[in-house]
């Protein structure tokens, strides 16, 4: 049933177009304003967007609220875009969510997502940065503008990178020394990889950003114009005194906008953001000693469950396979989302590199390297691209008077962002999963009402309270957090009419995917009664109950 439901799901968003579809290449903050606007002209009543701020370049960190209604009551999914700035594809994935969701809300099973559960949708939080891929000079950036002292010698930004062959890109320079640490690579002469001392090695190589020691100081590129990074800034686990970290935690306009607006969004149940770190394709493991110290560095074993369950979700929905492990930065956002936040939080860069046998009518051979430059030159060729890699070219370097020094390399953003040409089919899979993972989210139920009357005037009610969702109503994190609203049962009657036995009002821990709690109560009069249940992440039930 589920395989059919995804089939059909996918057959409903392919043919549908959408601004994106119109386009050649990644948004720029303009077309994506203007992405919004259209959304916001062509759906009124399920889509309000605002400017959650402005960065300190002038640039706006867009925020999408999808749903009907009183949004602010019914159970929400945050999704987070441009978590790192060179990740242009995160940018895609959130707005072309937001874009495949709105065209289908004629659907039934659309409309009815849409009438019972919020989405928040924050495109790009580091314009600043994505900017970058459509300046006169490529160059990755994950900071936004604020400037720096990286090097903590008392200057700011007087020593950014350099066009040295004036191609329109920073891509990378390689200084022939006896000291390097790097070689050319036997598998792929275009590549040059670390050199393994243990093994004998030795290197001949140089490598760094292409640019010059413009303050000479004896490093390259150590302080150019890139500021904080939004995914580094984040207080779980921060860490002071690093390059793009910023000066302390949430000390930008980005993440303290979108923190303060999360803290205040007690219906939010969970959080997916589109960066570089990545608990789908492998789930995170709980460790018990992990969650025993007073700041816990582990997931606790029900909410690994969930992420495990999602996960298996995620992969069978996009299909996805061979992703390559990652460590979460310091500052990371999709740490604080679970950790300081307490609710679930889902990561993914949604593509990677694909890997690609050799092609044995080409006598290609398996590469004896494991390098991701020699793979994606491999992939790309397979793939017809024949415009992402720089020749190295000589050129005179005023540093290295003498020495041989060549630029060029594989081109910025490619490694992590796909060819635009496959971005709405990445987009597509990515929708139906978080269409699937909407459908995961907690919900309630009450069921087996049962009434035996006693004497005195006295009736017993006993109630089930069914979690008919496959996530829990709320984290373990949350729970130790005391942060997060838990369920409140409530009964409610006449004058005429008491609790003996029970609690007229009471709060419930967490339930887990398709559990249940049962409660009982002793109510002494007779006529009607009502019991409601509800909490912000799981919406709100009610009965009526004769006694």
């Amino acid at each position: 049933m589920k395989k059919l439901y995804l089939f059909n799901l996918l057959f409903l968003l392919v043919p549908l177009m959408s601004v994106a579809q119109q386009q050649q290449d990644y948004s720029s903050n303009a077309v994506l304003a203007k992405r919004v606007k259209s959304l916001s002209d062509k759906y009124p009543q399920l889509l309000k967007s605002k400017a959650l701020t402005q960065t300190i370049g002038g640039k706006t960190v867009w925020m999408l609220t999808l749903g009907t209604g009183n949004t602010e009551s019914k159970p929400a999914l945050a999704v987070v875009g441009g978590v790192d700035g060179k990740h242009l594809l995160g940018v895609e994935l959130a707005i072309g969510f937001a874009e495949k969701l709105l065209d289908a809300s004629s659907t039934d099973s659309i409309k009815n997502l849409l009438n019972t559960q919020t989405f928040y949708v924050f495109p790009n939080m580091s314009p600043d940065a994505t900017e970058q891929y459509f300046a006169s000079v490529k160059n990755e950036r994950s900071g936004n503008t604020t400037v720096t002292d990286d090097d903590r010698d008392g200057k700011l930004n007087e020593d950014d990178a350099d066009d040295l062959d004036n191609n329109g890109k920073i891509t990378w320079m390689r200084v022939k020394s006896q000291t390097g640490k790097y070689k050319v690579n036997p598998d792929d002469p275009r590549s040059i990889i670390l050199v393994d001392p243990g093994k004998g090695e030795t290197g001949n190589y140089l490598l760094f950003a292409e640019g010059v020691d413009n303050d000479k100081d004896g490093l390259f590129n150590e302080d150019g114009v890139g500021g904080v990074n939004f995914n580094r800034n984040s207080s779980y686990n921060y860490k002071p005194f690093g390059v793009g970290t910023g000066d302390y935690a949430v000390s930008e306009k980005e993440n303290r906008a979108l923190f303060d607006f999360l803290f205040d969004a007690f219906n939010v149940y969970a959080v997916m953001s589109f960066g570089p770190s990545n608990n789908l394709s492998s789930p995170v493991q709980f460790s018990a000693p992990g969650v025993a110290k007073r700041v816990i560095s582990s997931w606790y074993e029900n909410d690994a469950k969930a992420n495990a369950l999602v996960s298996e979700h995620y992969i069978t929905t996009t299909k996805t396979k061979d992703a390559p492990k990652t460590n979460p930065e310091s500052g990371d956002f999709s740490q604080w989302g679970y950790f300081h936040y307490g609710r679930l939080s889902f990561s993914t860069p949604g593509w990677w590199v694909p890997k690609t046998n050799p092609d044995t009518a080409r006598k290609e051979k398996k590469f004896v390297n494991e390098d991701a430059v020699a793979n994606y030159l491999r992939w790309a060729r397979s793939q017809g691209i024949t415009n992402t890699f720089t020749t190295w070219k000589a050129i005179d370097h005023p540093d290295f008077k003498g020495q041989i020094v060549e630029v060029g390399g594989l081109d910025p953003f490619v490694l992590i962002n796909p060819p635009y040409k496959l971005v709405d089919e990445i987009v597509t899979k990515h929708t139906n999963f978080l269409i699937d993972l909407a459908k995961m989210a907690p919900r309630l139920e009450i069921t087996n009402v049962k009434t035996d009357r006693l004497s005195d005037g006295l009736t017993r009610v006993t109630i089930q309270l069914l979690n008919i969702g496959e996530l829990p109503t709320f984290t373990s994190v949350g729970d130790r957090s005391y942060f997060l609203k838990k369920i409140l049962v409530k009964v409610n009657m006449n004058a005429n009419q008491s609790v003996v036995s029970g609690r007229k009002l009471q709060t419930i821990e967490s339930i887990a995917g398709k559990d249940f709690k049962e409660l009982s109560w002793l109510i002494k009069g007779s006529g009607k009664i009502s019991i409601e249940a509800g909490s912000p992440t799981t919406g709100s039930k009610s009965v009526d109950i004769t006694l």
